[in-house]
């Protein structure tokens, strides 16, 4: 798919270790804890965003059933609609492989992506609380203090219906 000046498209297996430095570097490590469970983005699904051969955002998902689960959405340029043209081609990839439904985790303190999901058609489903601070006996790494300065404990729950993908 072409968006702009850049393309988003599968992953090939050469970007793949640049792709799991920048989700380290992102996320503290290619671990990634969702309602209780530990993911291994490196090996989960992945798009690239691309402009002049530099991957400049990336979106790592799982599908199992009629759910698929987006782990991760970086967008290395804000504003440039990367990580919408990311979100949609995921929703396009899910839908594809026969999932109902597209879900997501993020935690209290991530404002801007709770905007950001809602503006792209996500609805609050369920409240986690005090699951980010038991996601920290997985991975220590997760800081307790997050954007604004807003302590970071729960988790929330966000469900796009691919009906509408």
């Amino acid at each position: 798919m072409t968006d702009g000046s850049f393309v988003v498209r599968r992953v090939v297996d050469e970007e793949r270790p640049a792709v799991a430095r920048l989700l380290a570097d992102r996320w503290g490590s290619t671990q990634i804890v969702s309602r209780g469970l530990v993911h291994d983005a490196e090996s989960a699904e992945m798009l690239v965003a691309v402009r002049d051969g530099e991957i400049v955002g990336t979106a790592t998902f799982v599908v199992g059933g009629d759910e698929a689960e987006l782990l991760t959405l970086d967008a290395l340029e804000e504003g440039a609609g990367v990580g919408g043209a990311l979100l949609d081609e995921v929703a396009r990839s899910a839908a594809g492989a026969r999932a109902l439904r597209l879900v997501l985790s993020t935690t209290n303190d991530n404002l801007r992506a709770l905007g950001f999901y809602q503006r792209r058609g996500f609805r609050l489903v369920e409240l986690f609380p005090g699951a980010v601070d038991r996601a920290r006996k997985h991975k220590p790494s997760i800081p307790l203090v997050g954007d604004s300065g807003i302590p970071v404990r729960d988790e929330l729950l966000l469900v796009r219906d691919l009906g509408t993908a």
